[in-house]
């Protein structure tokens, strides 16, 4: 009997399961915003929020027709970067797992699906390890941190 992908997200949310050794700890955990992420409460006053934002700055009525796009980004775009990230493109790294660097793809998710490097260095801020790879994202965060945004950490 094979187990739904929705079971297995759960078990883990729910902390049935643990996750196997290499995934475990050296990455910050708030159980607080845990918990209120997974509220379905604050998932409807974010559709809200996106539905008012529309009502309040939406200048044609074309304009609403973008908003199952803000509904769907986050799910579809992690879809996307678990799914691809771990069956289509190279890998720089044996990690003993099926992660990949999927260019072109990545310039499209912001770095995002270079998952064989993240898989690597998952604490690296630039997912980015060879000459020809570029994370959009890494200069980004970089001038974040310049300008006291964000306050980067040293690297172990």
């Amino acid at each position: 009997m094979t187990m739904r992908t929705k079971d297995i997200y759960l078990n883990y949310a729910k902390y049935k399961v643990e996750p196997e050794k290499p995934f475990q700890g050296k990455y910050p955990e708030w159980p607080l915003m845990d918990r209120i992420s997974n509220m379905w409460s604050v998932r409807i006053l974010f559709g809200i929020g996106y539905l008012l934002f529309y009502i309040f700055f939406a200048t044609h009525w074309w304009m609403f027709l973008l908003l199952p796009i803000h509904f769907f980004m986050g799910p579809i775009h992690g879809a996307i970067v678990n799914w691809c990230g771990h069956k289509y493109g190279y890998s720089n790294y044996d990690n003993h797992d099926h992660s990949k660097n999927s260019l072109p793809l990545d310039f499209l998710l912001m770095g995002e699906l270079f998952q064989n490097n993240h898989h690597k260095s998952p604490n690296s801020v630039n997912f980015a390890k060879k000459w020809f790879e570029f994370d959009p994202t890494y200069p980004i965060v970089l001038v974040l941190n310049k300008l006291r945004v964000i306050r980067l950490r040293r690297e172990p």
